[in-house]
């Protein structure tokens, strides 16, 4: 069975609509969504209709999570100081968020669980017990087994960090899908994964970046330029 997962879309309708486009050419049997789909981009409401229409099912980021429980945020920024004015812009730009998507919208976010399961694969969003937490690409062997061997999955699939990589253990492989929008690898395009019963593939998809990034400017969302810095440059650039 070919799956292919697709997360942390953050609400850039352009690279969405490049990852469909490229889907046609993989023909998966069937397509899940990691999580991150609204917060941070120019068009959260159109993002969050179009994974609708089509039918993906999927889980529940940490960006998802706190457009309505802000609590897991608040309670990193309490654990790491000298971020703290780094999670506070994060938590001024949810607002905005929440009015372009409206309550029909965020009930159905609501919705999506933590994990999911299918054939040869589970899919969480960042670990199976914490969204905002997950391993680095750098990670050891063992901590990714430590970290995802609970999912008891041959593949075990995450996203959150937008940096892809496909690594096999002994008894797994673990497989980040890379990031939609806001890469952080230093690769501008979308990125998502394919998986073919236990083999993980990595696809990069071009899109319009700069009309993406224009899209943003030309929003309400606060704290645009940041993002659009980070979307140019295809790695996390701090806030000035």
């Amino acid at each position: 069975m070919r799956i292919a997962i697709v997360s942390d879309v953050h609400g850039n309708l352009a690279a969405l609509e490049a990852v469909v486009a490229d889907l046609n050419s993989v023909s998966p049997d069937l397509v899940l969504h990691g999580g991150d789909l609204a917060y941070g981009g120019a068009r959260p409401a159109e993002v969050v209709d179009r994974i609708r229409d089509l039918g993906w099912q999927g889980v529940c980021g940490n960006t998802d999570e706190m457009l309505w429980a802000r609590e897991g945020l608040r309670d990193l920024a309490a654990k790491t100081p000298k971020l703290q004015p780094l999670f506070a812009r994060i938590e001024e730009m949810i607002p905005a968020t929440n009015a372009c998507l409206g309550e029909d919208r965020i009930r159905w976010l609501r919705t999506l669980p933590y994990a999911q399961r299918r054939e040869m694969v589970a899919l969480v969003h960042a670990s199976p017990d914490n969204v905002w937490r997950a391993p680095m690409p750098e990670a050891s062997d063992a901590e990714l087994t430590e970290t995802f061997s609970c999912l008891d999955a041959p593949v075990a699939v995450y996203g959150h960090i937008h940096r892809p990589f496909v690594r096999t253990l002994p008894a797994m492989t673990v497989a980040n899908t890379g990031s939609v929008s806001l890469s952080y690898d230093g690769d501008s395009r979308a990125s998502y994964l394919v998986v073919d019963d236990t083999q993980a593939t990595v696809r990069r998809v071009a899109y319009d970046l700069e009309g993406e990034v224009q899209a943003l400017l030309q929003s309400a969302l606060p704290h645009r330029e940041w993002f659009a810095r980070t979307l140019r440059a295809g790695h996390f650039v701090p806030p000035e």
